[in-house]
C-alpha cells in the first residue's frame, strides 16, 4: 500500500518530487523532510536493500538535491568565491566535490558542483539553504549573476550492474564517462544531464532531469531498462555510505563544523590565488590546529540500529564526544560509525565507551576510515 502522506504533510508547503507518484507506485514505506521536499528513504527492509545495492542496482529519488544555478557575466568569479577549491582548475562538463565555506570557516554545504559553461554552474546541494546564502553574499558583491533554482530533479542509479543499465539507456558515452564529468543529452525526448556520481561508494551516475513534468516518463523508462539487470527502487543505503566514509550535512558535519575537523581537507586548495569567503578563518584554523575530529569507530556487542540522536562518547568517566552516525554493516560484521571526538581521543586505536539509549554502555575502538576501499577503486573502475 502506499504510504500515507497525512502522517506527514499538511499543507503544500512539503514539495513533492517529479518521481512521487512513482514512488507510491513502487511502494515506498517511509519519507523524510530533506530541502523542504519530501524524500523517501526505504521501499522495504533496509539491509536487503543494502545487499541489492552491492550485488545488483538500485534507483534512487534524489530530486531533494535541489540545485542552486548561478549564470550570467561574472557566474564563474562569483561561484569560485564560495569554495576553496580552485574552480579554473574544473573545466565545462567537469564535477567537483566542493564545500562552501562560512566567513569563520564553518561548512555551509557540501554539493557537487557541475560545470555546464564557463559562466554557468549547478551546485547540487545536501540539506541547508544555499540558495538564501548565495543571494546574501552576491547583494553586495558587486558582481553580476543570476540565482535561480532551476527546474532540475535528479535520480541515481547505483550498484555493481549500473554501466550495463545506462549503457543500455544512452550508449557509450555514458559507459566512457570519466569519474565526476558530465555530458547533457536527451532520453526519448526527455533532457537530461548524465554524470558519472554518486552516494553509495558504489559504480553510480546520476540523471539529472531537465523537465518535471517528465519525471513519471524517465522513471519508467528506467525501470523498463533495468529490468535485465535486476533493478529495484530503495532509499540511498546509510549501510554503504558509512563503509565508503562518505558523510552526511546535517548528522556527520555542520555550520558549527570546519573541514580541517572532519578530514574534509582534500577540498581546499592551499595554492588558490583568488579570495574566497572563509579563506582567513580556514588559514587561521589550520595554523593554530584542531581541538576535535571526527573519527572513525567500531563498537562491540550486538547489532546495533541506526542511531536517531548523537550519542554519548564517554572517555575516563566523562563525557567528552558524540557518536554523528553508526550501523550494523552485514558485510564487515561490526558497528561501524563515526564520532567527534577531542583531539586527545581520536588517535587511532584509542579505547572510548559509547552510551546507546535503551541498550546501555557498549567498548568502542578509534579505527581507520574509511571503512571499506580507501582508494575509491569501486566507484571509479
Amino acid at each position: 500500500m502506499p504510504f500515507d502522506m497525512n502522517l506527514v504533510q499538511r499543507g503544500a508547503r512539503l514539495r513533492r518530487s517529479p518521481f512521487f507518484n512513482a514512488t507510491q507506485r513502487y511502494g515506498a514505506q517511509a519519507y523524510t523532510v530533506y530541502n523542504h521536499m519530501l524524500f523517501p528513504i526505504c521501499f522495504g527492509d533496509l539491509e536487503e536493500e543494502y545487499w541489492h545495492l552491492i550485488n545488483h542496482v538500485a534507483l534512487w529519488d534524489v530530486a531533494v538535491e535541489r540545485q542552486v544555478e548561478i549564470t550570467g557575466h561574472d557566474a564563474f568569479a562569483f561561484t569560485d568565491m564560495l569554495t576553496p577549491r580552485d574552480l579554473s582548475r574544473c573545466a565545462v562538463g567537469q564535477g567537483k566535490y566542493v564545500v562552501l565555506t562560512a566567513e569563520d570557516g564553518g561548512i555551509i554545504n557540501d554539493p557537487v558542483l557541475l560545470r555546464l559553461g564557463a559562466n554557468h554552474f549547478w551546485l547540487a546541494l545536501a540539506d541547508s539553504d544555499v540558495l538564501l546564502w548565495a543571494r546574501g553574499v552576491a547583494l553586495k558583491s558587486g558582481l553580476r549573476v543570476n540565482i535561480t533554482e532551476p527546474d532540475v530533479s535528479p535520480l541515481q542509479i547505483q550498484g555493481p550492474k549500473a554501466r550495463e543499465l545506462v549503457r543500455s539507456l544512452f550508449g557509450e558515452a555514458a559507459t566512457n564517462l570519466r569519474y565526476y564529468w558530465f555530458f547533457e543529452t536527451a532520453l526519448d525526448g526527455i533532457p537530461v544531464v548524465v554524470t558519472r556520481t554518486g552516494w553509495s561508494g558504489e559504480v553510480g551516475y546520476e540523471i539529472y532531469l531537465r523537465d518535471g513534468s517528465r519525471g513519471d516518463a524517465l522513471w519508467e523508462r528506467i525501470m523498463e531498462a533495468g529490468r535485465p539487470h535486476k533493478i529495484r527502487p530503495t532509499g540511498p543505503s546509510d549501510i554503504r555510505r558509512i563503509e565508503a566514509g562518505i558523510l552526511n550535512w546535517g548528522a556527520d558535519m555542520t555550520l558549527e563544523n570546519n573541514v580541517y575537523e572532519v578530514g574534509l581537507q582534500r577540498l581546499v586548495d592551499e595554492d588558490k590565488r583568488t579570495d574566497y569567503v572563509g579563506r582567513d578563518a580556514l588559514k587561521r584554523i589550520k595554523a593554530e590546529g584542531v581541538t576535535r575530529k571526527l573519527a572513525g569507530i567500531e563498537i562491540e556487542g550486538d547489532r546495533i540500529e541506526f542511531n536517531a540522536t548523537r550519542w554519548p562518547v564517554k572517555a575516563g568517566g566523562e563525557t567528552t564526544g558524540r557518536v554523528t552516525s553508526a550501523i550494523w554493516s552485514p558485510r564487515l560484521k561490526k558497528n561501524i560509525g563515526y564520532a567527534m571526538l577531542p583531539v586527545a581521543h581520536a588517535a587511532l586505536g584509542t579505547a572510548v565507551c559509547v552510551e546507546i539509549p535503551g541498550a546501555g554502555e557498549r567498548k568502542a575502538t578509534v579505527v581507520a576510515l574509511p571503512f571499506l576501499d580507501p582508494s575509491k577503486e569501486i566507484p571509479k573502475g
